[in-house]
């Protein structure tokens, strides 16, 4: 080494930590954007800071994976269709642990960190819940230092991006790539090739067995993206790899020079439409295709990722379950089990039964759904035409799978017919998420109340078949993101009290009891309410939204908007409400304002129906100068991470109110009872397991239990009856047909009384209704005596532990998978 290179290195390593990430955002600012700081737009500087940053992210990430390889440790592999990960900068400050050490270099330089924060783009690869989920899941699995990769797609425009346009949700697409992303590592060498269509050809080999030749089948291409995933304390960061899909052929040019310029790109168009965008609409048929397609895309993808990773260190195939762990997220992934069974029988030569011990022995199914519209069924014919090996590997291992049902529960044909992976009528479909139960050697519910439904409804007959191997992992969500990054105000007012340990062991919090009825620490988590809804109405003024009045209680429902999770309860109440304000007889309660936030599937008329009637009730109520004060609605579009994490710490109530029997788990429950607002919900769900904890007396229990719904349902349930006995119900379902809230469009409703009325209200909001309006009493009442609110604040903060995303992964840690935290080194060896 020179002396002049030892020189250079000492004064590197002579600068201080801010010096050197200040120079580090210069370098990248002249050298990765070319420009300097007088040319240099917000856009620039942002790049060039979340660049610097991820150079301090890669030291670490090189470090994990050769501790990974060198250790040779058993690894998951988490495969889901959606990851919602919001920004990630913020996140990653906090992780590595220098937030402050950046925001204070980037001041020196004029620069904001909150300004230059606000650029980036929520990463559109995630819808609701589930992506959510496996987005906490990413961050738990680093923090704990397990070995782990998470499989994806990388949707150029994601779902889409939600506009209201006279009360009607519009979709719009949400180019969330259009200028890059900083935070992307390309991997082109490690792109592989996915085979669709063609035929089968069956020949005898050279040993006279049967040989299943794929023929004729059309490639894709998957060329992975990984998105570092941090882990708090910065010492291990995981991979999420995302594959992008692309033709194996973009560009015939013997067809363009022959004067056909559309048909020559053709292949290229038709291959990376499968990853344009997220649940394509399925309502025609080209829809269905596309999302089987994508579906295969991922699976196939990770599969052969998975086995290139696992043959590095072994060309024997005995050791892939004690080396490889692979987790379905819902049934998406189902298509995992035909896939590797494929892959041992076909290229690596495996006899049936061995191949199915490695398949069985390796995957997992997590079931998020009691909804039989989300276990997913695909047609037998489609699946033929688009995976014709794959559906004889189906058959396969149905026959050997009914075979034993057959022998072990003799003469029981319903038997068989019911958990057939082949459903026979109306037309013959698969059934995806027995697929995913027969080839997994775990299956798990996410909360105890959905759980136990599989084993008695849903999956009753695998229960019967396999006793035990469907369990519980009730889900969590990462302290980090939903309350150290989202809600500064609360983190400090917790750090003052008993320091910094929560955010890695949110059990910690318990310690706040002590201060359950001291009136000091409750101004403190009322000031800090108040901060976070001035920080709310700042953030949507700043977006051109609604004016709010931070003086009143704000009342949330925040989630996808389905029929059962009943955003038209929670408007049927609202409109109870401004009637009998209107009339002077309202309740004496402090001003509301009920906030809603909610994407509707594009082909889901009724959810879309159901925003329309909220915006429409907005509108009316909002108005009206003899109730604005007391009652105010406001629908806030295009809801996604960056919103949640504003809205979310500024809520005073949790509306979690789905119908009991019908959510899975929920997580925006935990989210926010973590940040201080007090659940208004039925015993659905997670929300069980929440109310437990916190005590049934700081949560607003209404509603129907799973028992009385499926009585009332035996009885025979009679929407019209319900009506008929509340004359309060049938005022507000009178002022909907009269369009009090459509004069401009009369009748526009009418699908929605006809859905609740003739239609048989198949979530019974009708039937829940005065009791929810009940509750929503209490909810007043207890707001008016702020020492009591703030007693039951506390009690929620202190008590959420349980709900931490680290609880939930080290439980499929020791349970599921079979793995163990791995020690990073701080800095990779040198080559």
């Amino acid at each position: 080494m020179t002396k002049r290179l030892e020189a250079v290195l000492e004064r590197f390593r002579s600068l201080t930590g801010e010096e050197n990430f200040r120079l580090s955002f210069l370098h990248h600012l002249r050298y990765s954007c070319g420009k300097d700081r007088a040319t240099a737009t917000l856009e620039d500087k942002y790049v060039s800071l979340a660049l610097a940053v991820r150079d301090r992210v890669t030291q670490h990430m090189v470090a994990t994976q050769q501790a990974y390889h060198d250790q040779d440790v058993k690894r998951v592999y988490y495969i889901s269709m959606e990851y919602l990960v919001g920004r990630l900068l913020s996140k990653n400050l906090v992780n590595l642990g220098i937030l402050d050490l950046v925001r204070h270099a980037l001041a020196r330089l004029d620069c904001d960190l909150d300004e230059l924060a606000q650029v980036e783009r929520d990463a559109a690869l995630g819808n609701g819940g589930l992506g959510r989920l496996a987005a906490c899941f990413m961050d738990s699995l680093a923090t704990l230092g397990y070995p782990a990769y998470g499989y994806g797609i990388l949707y150029e425009y994601g779902l889409f991006r939600q506009e209201i346009g006279n009360g009607w949700q519009r979709e719009r697409p949400d180019p969330w790539l259009a200028v890059g992303n900083p935070w992307l590592l390309v991997r082109p060498e490690h792109t592989v090739l996915v085979p669709m269509c063609g035929r089968i050809e069956h020949a005898p080999d050279r040993t006279g067995a049967d040989n299943p030749m794929w023929l004729d089948w059309a490639a894709v291409l998957g060329e992975p993206h990984d998105l570092p995933m941090v882990g708090y304390g910065g010492k291990t960061v995981n991979l999420l790899r995302l594959f992008k899909a692309r033709a194996s052929n973009d560009f015939d040019m013997e067809i363009f020079n022959n004067g056909d310029f559309v048909r020559a790109v053709q292949q290229k168009v038709s291959s990376e439409n499968i990853s344009k965008v997220l649940y394509p609409m399925d309502l025609v048929e080209a829809g269905r295709e596309l999302r089987l397609r994508q579906e295969y895309f991922l699976v196939a993808c990770s599969i052969r990722d998975i086995v290139r990773r696992y043959r590095k260190r072994h060309r024997d195939w005995s050791a892939f379950p004690d080396k490889v762990a692979i987790q379905m997220n819902d049934t998406h992934p189902a298509l995992a089990v035909a896939e590797l069974q494929r892959f041992f029988v076909d290229e690596a030569g495996l006899d049936w039964d061995r191949a199915w011990d490695l398949v069985t022995r390796t995957l997992g199914y997590t079931n998020h759904t009691l909804m039989a519209e989300a276990l997913e069924k695909w047609p037998v014919d489609l699946v033929e035409r688009l995976l014709p090996r794959h559906l004889e590997i189906i058959y396969g291992i149905n026959q050997r799978f009914l075979d034993r049902v057959r022998a072990e529960f003799p003469g029981d044909a319903d038997l068989v017919r019911r958990v057939s992976l082949i459903e026979e009528e109306p037309e013959r479909r698969v059934r995806m998420a027995h697929l995913a139960v027969v080839g997994s050697h775990a299956v798990n519910g996410v909360a105890e109340l959905h759980s136990r439904l599989l084993r008695q409804t849903v999956l009753a007959d695998f229960e019967r078949i396999q006793p035990g191997k469907i369990g519980n992992v009730t889900n969590g969500i990462t302290p980090r993101r939903w309350l150290l990054c989202c809600n500064s105000g609360l983190a400090d007012c917790i750090r003052r009290r008993i320091g910094d340990e929560w955010a890695a062991d949110l059990d910690a919090l318990k310690q706040l009891m002590q201060w359950e009825r001291d009136p000091e620490f409750h101004a403190e988590l009322r000031a800090v309410k108040n901060a976070n809804k001035q920080r709310l109405a700042a953030f949507l003024r700043a977006a051109g939204g609604p004016r709010l009045n931070p003086a009143t209680l704000f009342d949330v429902q925040a989630k996808r908007l389905h029929e059962y999770k009943r955003q038209l309860l929670d408007a049927l109440h609202i409109i109870d409400r401004y009637l009998a304000l209107r009339e002077g007889a309202g309740p004496n309660g402090p001003p509301r304002t009920f906030l809603f936030a909610a994407k509707a599937a594009p082909g889901y008329l009724l959810a879309k129906l159901i925003i329309k009637l909220i915006n429409n009730i907005a509108v009316v109520v909002n108005r009206d100068r003899r109730t604005r004060d007391s009652l105010q609605v406001f629908f806030l579009p295009d809801y996604r991470v960056t919103l949640a994490e504003a809205l979310i710490p500024a809520a005073d109530v949790s509306e979690q109110i789905s119908l009991a029997g019908c959510e899975a788990s929920g997580t925006g429950n935990m989210k926010f009872a973590l940040n201080g607002a007090l659940t208004v919900g039925t015993l659905d769900g997670a929300n069980i397991e929440i109310r437990d904890a916190v005590g049934a007396e700081n949560f607003f229990l209404f509603g129907m239990t799973v028992d009385e719904v499926q009585a009332l349902q035996e009885r025979g349930y009679s929407p019209g009856d319900v009506v008929a006995n509340s004359p309060r119900l049938a005022r507000v379902l009178d002022a909907v047909r009269a369009d009090l809230f459509s004069k401009r469009e009369p009748g526009v409703f009418e699908p929605l009384l006809r859905r609740t009325l003739d239609e048989g209200d198949p979530f019974m909001v009708l039937a829940d209704f005065e009791d929810y309006c009940r509750v929503q009493e209490e909810v007043d009442r207890v707001y008016a005596n702020p020492e009591e609110w703030d007693r039951r604040v506390v009690c929620n903060i202190a008590n959420m532990g349980r709900f931490s995303s680290d609880r939930s992964i080290r439980e499929y840690a020791e349970k599921i998978w079979g793995i163990r935290p791995v020690a990073v080194p701080a800095t990779p060896r040198r080559d």
